[in-house]
């Protein structure tokens, strides 16, 4: 018999409909802004930041822990919660999320699990969605039916999407060119490139045309602001594939 305490996931087909509706008139409302272990991408930190008008360094230590990722080996970050027993997230108040504009992209997507992988032969992206239902959430019983592809388009995940599909590709250099666990200054460099953008920035354009690991001069000329995400970022993923050569 089906405990109903248990969650459940659903797969669900992009132009497939969905009830769902998350605001202030929900019973459960905020109550998936606690019990955290959420992951955080380079995007969401750079958006996070900069909503708060902080540096990446203030922020990845005010909020922020870092982890060795079990299964690829590279740093990541998680979100630091409040203390115990609610674990809930910092940002979150009595009348929703404080940083809802620059909100990560698990926090937009939610009920909805998007799983996408790179394509070996085409390199192509492959996206398949999943539904989570989750015994506290009443976002269901609402009224309210679109598809995932609306949803995806509704929450702002377009751009935290491409920048997430482009770091797959840090994920395969990884795999291919040092699998397990990195040496200590490797991985310093790699986090510093994928998430504390402002030193990211400022050793980039301070090291001229060289910075001893194989960034060209080219690559530094482009990432003298973080203002435009898209080459920020690029930036920062060459880097660290190059950082990942024998």
């Amino acid at each position: 018999m089906k405990n109903p305490e248990e969650s459940e996931v659903f797969a669900i087909a992009e132009d497939q409909h969905f009830n769902f509706r998350c605001a202030p008139n929900v019973p459960c409302f905020n109550a998936c802004c606690r019990d955290l272990n959420q992951y955080l991408s380079p995007y969401d930190v750079l958006r996070l930041k900069r909503n708060l008008g902080i540096s990446s360094a203030v922020f990845l230590e005010m909020y922020t822990l870092r982890h060795d990722g079990p299964r690829s080996g590279l740093p990541v970050v998680t979100l630091r919660p409040q203390s115990a027993p609610e674990l809930k997230c910092p940002f979150v108040t009595s009348r929703g999320c404080g940083v809802y504009a620059d909100r990560p992209a698990s926090c937009r997507t939610y009920p909805v699990m998007r799983m996408a992988g790179r394509d070996r032969v085409t390199g192509n992206i492959r996206e398949e969605y999943l539904l989570l239902h989750e015994p506290h959430c009443r976002g269901f019983e609402t009224d309210r039916k679109l598809t995932v592809r609306d949803y995806m388009e509704e929450q702002g995940l377009l751009p935290y999407n491409a920048a997430n599909d482009d770091f797959l590709r840090i994920l395969g250099a990884k795999q291919h060119k040092h699998p397990g666990m990195l040496p200590e200054d490797v991985s310093d460099r790699i986090y510093t490139a994928l998430y504390d953008s402002d030193r990211f920035i400022a050793e980039m354009v301070g090291a001229g045309s060289e910075n001893g690991v194989g960034m060209s001069s080219y690559i530094s000329s482009h990432i003298s602001t973080d203002q435009d995400d898209g080459a920020l970022l690029q930036a920062a993923y060459d880097y660290v594939i190059g950082c990942l050569d024998p």
